[in-house]
């Protein structure tokens, strides 16, 4: 038995498409965390296993949908990411099969309507499909893994993920992410500086338009890496703020 789980917030434009391409499985376990748009109402018609909660962080949040879901195998997918026929196939051989506890899956992202093809996005491998009695989440803010015991094995379909759509994806999900990155390195102790901030942002840059030649991708190339750097900059900057906010 497969088991497909989900967590939504406001995801309305993309749950639907997500939710067609996994509609085969057995199970589909959703845990939305105050939508204020249509995405819960669109999740049951999909399935009754909609779940409303708090919002703990992704890691914790994606082991609650864990708890809830029955199947011997789990697929973890995001609202924006949608399993094409090719990859449904090598995810039932695989299931099929189980010489693995868990498999890796090449991630294809796009950034503003580009498939992106460099700039580290590709191939992008996440472990997403595993099996229940072997596999749990970090309880990371942002950035969360999955960590597996026993053998891993890597598919060769893609996952395709619509990562930003548009320039007001791009600017939202900079500053969220930010914010958690920061708050989470400073629980881990790390501090920062305006110089470190500025550095951080330029070698971001560096390094996903040239080392990993996000040019290659065209003008979409150097929107990510602006974008990456503007991430970099802000997370390092917010996390002087958090020092500043502490008293002396």
């Amino acid at each position: 038995m497969l088991s497909v789980i989900i967590i939504t917030k406001n995801e309305a434009s993309h749950i639907g498409r997500c939710l067609e391409s996994v509609a085969w499985a057995d199970e589909i376990v959703v845990l939305d965390s105050g939508s204020e748009d249509d995405t819960v109402s669109i999740c049951r018609q999909y399935t009754d296993k909609v779940y409303e909660t708090d919002w703990p962080g992704f890691g914790i949040q994606k082991q609650h949908a864990l708890d809830k879901a029955n199947g011997d195998w789990i697929l973890s997918v995001d609202a924006d990411e949608v399993v094409t026929s090719e990859l449904r196939a090598e995810i039932e051989k695989a299931i099929q099969q189980g010489n693995c506890k868990g498999y890796e899956i090449p991630r294809l992202s796009s950034y503003c309507g580009r498939q992106m093809r460099h700039g580290g996005w590709w191939p992008d491998y996440i472990l997403r499909l595993f099996r229940r009695d072997c596999g749990r989440f970090t309880d990371s803010v942002v950035h969360e893994n999955i960590i597996v015991q026993g053998q891993i094995g890597r598919l060769r379909s893609p996952l395709l993920h619509d990562a930003f759509v548009n320039l007001d994806e791009v600017l939202h999900k900079v500053n969220s992410y930010s914010a958690l990155g920061a708050e989470m390195m400073y629980q881990r102790g790390v501090r920062s500086s305006l110089g470190k901030a500025v550095l951080k942002g330029l070698w971001t840059f560096i390094r996903t338009y040239w080392i990993k030649a996000a040019f290659l991708d065209g003008r979409q190339g150097l929107m990510l890496s602006i974008s990456n750097a503007e991430g970099a900059y802000y997370k390092y900057l917010k996390l002087l703020e958090l020092q500043n906010r502490q008293p002396r």
